[in-house]
C-alpha cells in the first residue's frame, strides 16, 4: 500500500511540474525522482530480507524476533535541504555520495538480544555490505536515546546496470521505540524555559526503560531455558 501511494504522489508530481515549473527546474528535479525510485528499491530489498528472517523464526522456532518494520524515503526537498545545510553540491550524485539516510528502515524487535541477532544475520548475507555500525544502546546519546544504527549497501539491479545503494537501518526494542517517538514529538513543543528540566526527565525515563528492557530480556531467557529443560 505504501509503494502504491508513493507512486500516486510521483505521478501527480510528474503531471503538475510541467505546468508549474520552468524547463530548467524540471530537469533539475528529475534526477532526484529517479534516485527516489532507486532507494525505494534498495529499502524494499532489505525489508524483504528482514521479513524472510522473521518468517523463518516463526515457522522453525515458533517466535517472531521482529515485532514490526517501518521504511521511508527522504523527499527531494528534504534531501536538498540536508545537502545545503552541510555545504554539499545540490545534485542527485552528491546526495548518493554524501548522505547515508536517503533510504531508512526501522526494525522494532521484541527483545534486547534480538537486536544484535537480527543485525548479525542481516549483515552476514553475501550481498549486504556493512559500512558502519553505531551502537547507541551500549553508548546512549546525551538525551538518553538508544538504538543500534547500521549503514549497509545492497545491490539494486536495473534494466541496463546494477548499483550498490546505501540504506540506514535503526534496530531497537518496542520500549526504545516508544521513548523515541514521544521524545521526538515533545522536542518540537518544548518552551525554551522548560527545555533543561524536560530533557533531564526524558533522560531519566530512558534509563528506566533501559532497565525494563534488561529485566524483560532476563524473563524471556528464563522462559526459554524452562522450555528447553522440559523437552
Amino acid at each position: 500500500m505504501e509503494n502504491i501511494e508513493r507512486l500516486k504522489v510521483a505521478n501527480i508530481i510528474e503531471e503538475l511540474k510541467c505546468y508549474i515549473l520552468p524547463d530548467d527546474k524540471v530537469l533539475a528535479i528529475n534526477p532526484f525522482i529517479v534516485m527516489q525510485n532507486l532507494f525505494s528499491s534498495a529499502t524494499r530489498e532489505i525489508v524483504t530480507k528482514l521479513e524472510n528472517l522473521n518468517d523463518e523464526f516463526k515457522y522453525v522456532k515458533d517466535r517472531n524476533p521482529i515485532h514490526h518494520i517501518k521504511s521511508r524515503i527522504k523527499t527531494p526537498k528534504s534531501i536538498m535541504d540536508k545537502l545545503g545545510k552541510r555545504g554539499y553540491e545540490l545534485s542527485a550524485e552528491s546526495a548518493k555520495e554524501n548522505l547515508n539516510d536517503i533510504g531508512g528502515i526501522r526494525v522494532i524487535c521484541s527483545n534486547l538480544d534480538d537486536i544484535y541477532m537480527i543485525a548479525n544475520l542481516l549483515t552476514s548475507q553475501n550481498d549486504v555490505g556493512l559500512i558502519r555500525t553505531t551502537d547507541y544502546i551500549l553508548n546512549p546519546k546525551q538525551n538518553g536515546y538508544r538504538s543500534l544504527h547500521l549503514i549497509v549497501t545492497v545491490p539494486v539491479f536495473l534494466s541496463a546496470s546494477s548499483e550498490l545503494v546505501k540504506v540506514e537501518i535503526q534496530i531497537r526494542t518496542i520500549a526504545m521505540d516508544f521513548w523515541a517517538s514521544l521524545e521526538h514529538e515533545l522536542s518540537y513543543k518544548l518552551p525554551k524555559d522548560k527545555i533543561e528540566a524536560v530533557t533531564q526527565e526524558l533522560k531519566e525515563c530512558a534509563n528506566i526503560i533501559s532497565d525494563i528492557d534488561i529485566r524483560m530480556q532476563h524473563l524471556y531467557s528464563i522462559t526459554t531455558l524452562s522450555k528447553n529443560t522440559m523437552k
